[in-house]
């Protein structure tokens, strides 16, 4: 008996190398998100065992939701497991209350992610397995998913990282291990864990699902959790290729990197359809149902020319602007009579506005760094009247038509930095220096570009820098 099991949990430990091997870099650096569930501490265990082989560089990762009278006892069993691998274990405290609007779970799942996207891991491993990707298939399923859903839980995905730095890439290993292979290993190699005593609440659809649905299917196929889990890979085959012909048909459709309208509805409806859903997948926006989405099509084709197209999209939205589909984060307005002083240096953050304010020393170019050293500099945005003399050879013009006749959409506007030197608007991103603060032929100068935050806007960084949303394809 002792021979059997050491030979199953060896099998296990091998599968779980093999992922590796196929996914993973040598010498990444690998978080592990650790409940303290059964399928997390087995998996700790087998990469505690992995990581000097594969030069992994591993720690772990308890997300404390708040919702479990014993969160707090949670974390300290995890931090004591860790620490018997000679692993350090953080606990981070999920933050529900943004997506309130997705439910208990829904807001749990989504805090999860978004601490996952904010470390500076390489990968996080994640212990979901083939039980859970059935579970997550028959939800898809009776919730009208299309195949993206229906794919399931692929073993590696990519998320959207927060400003430059990219976000770990997700990794679940344990896709084609059952939960029953994974107790059976804990209970071989003599591990502890705990439960959640959520985990039997059939209220929630994941656990009716595990305890009722699943229970009844094996009755009429054994095989059908592995079965689903098979079909799931299937359809995310399925998804590529049609991923694939959304990729060129949107290249078709794409005007100097944007998707024009006109050329979205040239396309048969499906396929237009199918550009959609890559668009938003490219803007890190779940893609909504087939209902809503062919509500936005029809918005977008048939509204009139001068209509305000805005479809809402989660935390996003779909915007027609000049005959182009945009695709806009939803941020918060920027505070009323927003102003911010230079701290000098080159590089000057204004989270408030999303992005980063670069002044990159040149010659001939940009600001005169003589009417800096002597009226400073100070960022507002918008509030009507304001006027700007781009070419010393015409008199100032009203920044509001400059900014039509540059085509900066209208829900940038607001965010624009306008930079002021001595009281006087010297700079506004995409427009240009004006002319009597200019640097001369041969005076040095400085020379502003304003960076959008990719973080807290995917979609909004430089054509002029930092100026226009993002095409929503490349």
């Amino acid at each position: 008996m002792a021979s059997s099991r050491k030979r199953r949990s060896s099998d296990l430990v091998e599968r779980v190398g093999a992922e590796l091997v196929r996914h993973v870099p040598r010498g990444a650096r690998l978080t592990l998100a650790l409940s303290g569930g059964v399928d997390s501490i087995a998996l700790l265990d087998i990469l505690a065992a992995l990581a000097p082989r594969h030069t992994l560089a591993l720690d772990c990762l308890h997300v404390d939701h708040g919702i479990s009278p014993n969160a707090s006892q949670w974390a300290r069993f995890t931090r004591a497991a860790a620490r018997r691998y000679g692993l350090h274990c953080a606990v981070r405290k999920a933050e529900l209350a943004p997506h309130r609007a997705l439910g208990l779970e829904g807001a749990a799942r989504a805090a999860r992610y978004a601490l996952f996207a904010g470390l500076t891991a390489d990968f996080v491993a994640l212990a979901q397995h083939e039980d859970d990707q059935a579970e997550t298939v028959l939800l898809q399923l009776a919730r009208g998913a299309g195949l993206a859903g229906l794919a399931g839980m692929p073993a590696v995905r990519p998320q959207s990282g927060r400003g430059r730095r990219p976000a770990p890439v997700l990794f679940r290993p344990l896709l084609g291990v059952t939960r029953a292979e994974i107790e059976a290993f804990a209970r071989d190699r003599g591990l502890a864990w705990v439960e959640d005593e959520s985990n039997a609440d059939t209220r929630r659809a994941r656990n009716l699902v595990r305890h009722r649905i699943l229970p009844l299917l094996r009755e009429i196929n054994p095989q059908a959790s592995a079965n689903l889990a098979r079909s799931a890979a299937l359809m995310a085959e399925a998804n590529d290729v049609v991923l694939a012909v959304a990729a060129d048909d949107a290249a078709g459709a794409a005007i100097d990197g944007r998707i024009a309208v006109s050329a979205l509805g040239a396309l048969p409806r499906a396929r237009a359809k199918n550009v959609l859903r890559l668009a938003l997948m490219q803007a890190g926006i779940a893609a909504p149902d087939s209902v809503r989405l062919e509500e936005a099509l029809r918005q977008l084709l048939d509204a009139k020319a001068d209509a305000a197209v805005r479809v809402a999209m989660g935390d996003a939205e779909i915007r027609r602007f000049r005959g182009y589909m945009w695709v806009v984060r939803l941020v918060a307005d920027v505070p009323a009579g927003y102003r911010a002083r230079w701290p000098g240096g080159r590089t000057w953050p204004l989270p408030a506005l999303g992005g980063v304010l670069r002044l990159k020393r040149t010659t001939g170019r940009g600001l005169a760094v003589a009417a800096v050293q002597f009226g400073g500099l100070e960022v507002r945005v918008r509030r009507g009247g304001e006027r700007l003399r781009t070419d010393a050879r015409r008199p100032r013009r009203a920044l509001k038509a400059l900014l039509q006749e540059s085509g900066v959409p209208p829900w940038e506007r607001a965010r624009l930095p306008l930079l002021y030197c001595a009281g006087e608007l010297a700079w506004v991103a995409g427009i240009g220096v004006a002319a009597g603060l200019r640097a001369g032929p041969g005076e040095a100068g400085l020379e502003p570009v304003w960076e959008a935050s990719a973080g807290k806007h995917p979609r909004e960084t430089a054509a002029n820098p930092g100026l226009r949303s993002k095409p929503v394809i490349k």
